[in-house]
């Protein structure tokens, strides 16, 4: 169905892997065509409640397919604006999933890379993965990832990364907020597994609405607007029927009807 894509489900998962492997995962306009529509497919699927999103071979993603950039230095400026605005679309398309979503890095994760980990609720990455927004080095910047990797650590450290280019490990990644865990390469799938499994115990329109109460409150001055506007949404989720089921089977001690059985 996809051509640089193979997506797995099974159990309410979704793993989405790239499959680009003789260079690493490296984008080019098929892969954001196909991991765009692959999210908005996997949106309406019903039957999939977490989206994992991962790569084949040595590397998550290496960013850019290099002879994509030479393309696009000889394209027009209307060309070149329309990649750039597919490029931001595919990455908004991920970010504003209603499921959850999990990046799971192993070996390179830069450039465009990094904001796909970025972009995702959650980043589990194995102990040898390396980051970077290494656009400064080819002359331009990582602008269609900004917003996504400003949000994952901070303007105080995109301004570093964002000039130097530098590599980050696993570890650093961690530090700043970029990665969520850090395990062993052959412990990965296990942590990955293991954090599917919490996200699986949430009721989905509450997971949902999880995600757009960051968005709606975050940065945000708090007072009597933000007061109102949570109470206004924890009010309407009470009387949800997903929330009745929710305290029946914690009462009856029993699994939650949307945890797969």
């Amino acid at each position: 169905m996809y051509e640089t894509l193979e997506i797995e489900i099974a159990g309410g998962v979704a793993t989405v892997w790239m499959n680009r492997p003789a260079v690493h995962n490296a984008f080019n306009a098929q892969l954001i065509a196909d991991l765009t529509a692959a999210c908005c497919a996997l949106e309406a699927d019903d039957a999939v409640r977490v989206v994992v999103l991962a790569g084949r071979g040595k590397s998550f993603s290496a960013g850019a397919d290099l002879n994509w950039m030479k393309a696009a230095a000889t394209s027009g400026a209307e060309e070149n604006l329309a990649d750039a605005r597919r490029l931001a679309a595919m990455l908004s398309t991920l970010a504003e999933m209603a499921k959850p979503t999990l990046a799971r890095v192993h070996g390179a994760a830069l450039g465009g890379g990094m904001g796909l980990a970025s972009a995702c609720d959650i980043c589990i990455a194995a102990e040898a993965a390396v980051f970077a927004t290494s656009e400064v080095r080819f002359g331009i910047i990582p602008s269609a990832i900004s917003p996504y990797v400003i949000r994952a650590i901070g303007a105080r450290q995109a301004g570093r990364y964002f000039q130097s280019g530098e590599r980050i490990g696993a570890t650093r990644a961690r530090e700043i907020g970029l990665a969520h865990e850090v395990v062993a390469a052959e412990a990965l799938d296990a942590k990955v597994d293991e954090v599917v499994a919490a996200l699986l115990q949430g009721g989905p329109q509450a997971q949902a609405a999880a995600k757009d109460l960051i968005r709606a409150v975050v940065h945000q001055p708090l007072g009597d607007e933000v007061a109102e506007d949570t109470a206004r949404r924890i009010a309407a989720l009470r009387a949800t029927a997903e929330a009745r089921e929710g305290l029946d089977a914690f009462l009856a001690k029993r699994p939650a009807a949307w945890i797969p059985q």
